[in-house]
């Protein structure tokens, strides 16, 4: 396993870190690597500390590490923060209108023009050329993109025909919608910012109704707000796609940082039932690959299409072989359409199959049944079986969802007698698969990041298995892969432990 790199760039708001560690990810890219960038920032207009982290190696990188190789700090405060995590032989790269710092360790310290960014970033490139790439033996023939799940998720709409969107900014998908309002006039799709989460979501529903493949993205605040739409969606059986990103909650909660509480929240929004599909994205490929399968979803069965990705996956560069659609079609609506010539009515009420409201206790049976029943189709035709990664028979069986993904990838290196099982779909939910391989296991472990475990609930209900060891977080903060390390650890003791 080959070393991992981690420079992490930190400064105040309004100095230039986030371009900084932008740049910096292209650049280690260019030279061969693979790279990971983990962004922190407050949620503040003006002011606050930030830090780019950027991760790099020969080997895939899926998230980031504790300790430093350098430490780029545009002010004091940055390094009074961040100093303790340089590792003991570390580089310390500081702004050269400041003192030189007193360091008493092994750690080497370089003066950089850090406050003219330009000149700055080719200072901070050749002491890490130096220092560090110099180090490698790297392939120039890279064929990586470095792209974050926002662009990727635009990318992927645009790619599966996009016509409409409307989305109101809010953190943290406002990437999504900056990616695809630059594009709407070379690819011919409409991109609306209405004045509201509400407005979003009923212009998404008028754009379907009208034919258009029609998206809008938000956060879990601004889903509040939707969830009456969401049921409009559902009772009129107008295919829409939702994106939402997760950030801690409740009210405004923490707004720039991740946290994974939205999946009930999702699943049971809005009064009485319908059908809605849930899917959830582990890192920007698969917000990619879902969100090109949603389109097509949410046509298919006629209803509304959430794909849940977390202020991790959303705001994070990292570095992937070019995402493949070429064999996606796009598939046009097989319903009636307004201005074919054929009358057709929508309706909130309930109502019968040519859309006029009813109170037949009969009607409402049959509709009931005929819009769950699409749920029933989808899991049978079109939803995957679960991975699962690492060996079949394993000494631990993790068991996750979201961007914890990649922490729980890269700390598995370390731990050849341990698999994962990754779930990316929550309705319908594969609970006869997920059933049988968490029978078979061992020990299992859940990781995810909120605080009363929201899969492991949905397991339970699904298939009657209680995870009863769970490694849980909630600070706003990603895991670290150390972290996971330490949790497998602690699992393989006490399952020895027991087994004696």
């Amino acid at each position: 396993m080959n070393k991992i790199y981690s420079i992490k760039v930190a400064g105040a708001a309004g100095q230039g870190i986030k371009s900084t560690g932008a740049k910096l990810a292209k650049f280690v890219s260019g030279h061969g690597l693979n790279v990971y960038n983990y962004h922190e920032y407050p949620s503040l207009i003006r002011g606050g500390h930030n830090t780019v982290q950027t991760m790099f190696s020969l080997d895939p990188v899926n998230s980031p590490i504790q300790k430093l190789d350098v430490l780029v700090a545009f002010n004091q405060e940055s390094i009074d923060l961040h100093l303790s995590e340089l590792n003991p032989e570390g580089i310390l790269i500081y702004d050269e209108k400041m003192e030189a710092p007193k360091i008493e360790s092994g750690i080497k310290i370089f003066p950089a023009p850090l406050s003219e960014i330009e000149k700055g970033f080719e200072a901070i490139k050749k002491i890490v050329v130096d220092n560090l790439l110099n180090n490698l033996d790297m392939s120039r023939d890279n064929n990586k993109i470095v792209i974050t799940g926002a662009e990727a998720i635009g990318s992927a709409a645009i790619a599966a025909g996009l016509q409409f969107s409307a989305i109101y900014p809010m953190s943290p998908i406002s990437g999504i919608l900056d990616h695809i309002a630059k594009y709407q006039e070379k690819y011919g799709y409409l991109y609306k910012q209405p004045e509201d989460e509400i407005a979003a979501i009923n212009m998404c529903i008028g754009a379907s109704f009208a034919g258009a493949r029609a998206m809008t993205a938000t956060s879990g605040g601004g889903f509040c707000l939707m969830t009456e739409g969401y049921g409009l969606a559902g009772i009129t059986e107008t295919p829409i796609v939702i994106i939402l990103g997760m950030r801690p909650g409740p009210a405004t909660g923490l707004p720039t940082w991740n946290e994974q509480g939205d999946l009930q929240f999702v699943l049971n929004a809005h009064q009485g039932d319908f059908p809605r599909i849930v899917l959830a994205a582990g890192d920007s490929e698969e917000a990619f690959n879902l969100t090109l399968i949603a389109f097509n979803l949410a046509e298919r069965y006629t209803c509304p299409v959430v794909v849940l990705v977390d202020k991790n996956i959303c705001e994070h560069e990292q570095s992937f072989k070019p995402f493949e659609y070429a064999k996606y079609q796009i598939e046009t609506p097989n319903r009636r359409l307004p201005g074919t010539g054929i009358h057709f009515v929508a309706n909130s009420d309930e109502h019968d199959d040519e859309g006029f409201s009813t109170e037949s206790a009969q009607i409402r049976v049959t509709q009931m049944k005929k819009r769950m029943d699409k749920l029933e189709v989808c899991a049978k035709n079109d939803m995957p079986s679960p991975q699962l990664v690492g060996p079949a028979l394993a000494d631990l069986t993790i068991v996750s969802w979201g961007s914890c993904k990649g922490a729980i990838l890269d700390a598995m290196q370390s731990f050849p007698n341990v698999n994962f099982l990754h779930l990316t779909w929550f309705s319908p939910f594969p609970a006869q698969a997920v059933g049988e391989i968490l029978a078979k296991a061992k020990n299992i472990l859940a990781i995810e990041q909120n605080y009363s475990g929201q899969m492991t609930r949905l397991i339970r209900e699904k298939t009657g298995i209680e995870i009863k060891n769970k490694l849980l977080k909630y600070d706003g903060r990603m895991f670290y892969r150390e972290e996971i390390e330490e949790a497998i650890n602690v699992s393989l003791r006490a399952a020895a432990k027991q087994s004696l």
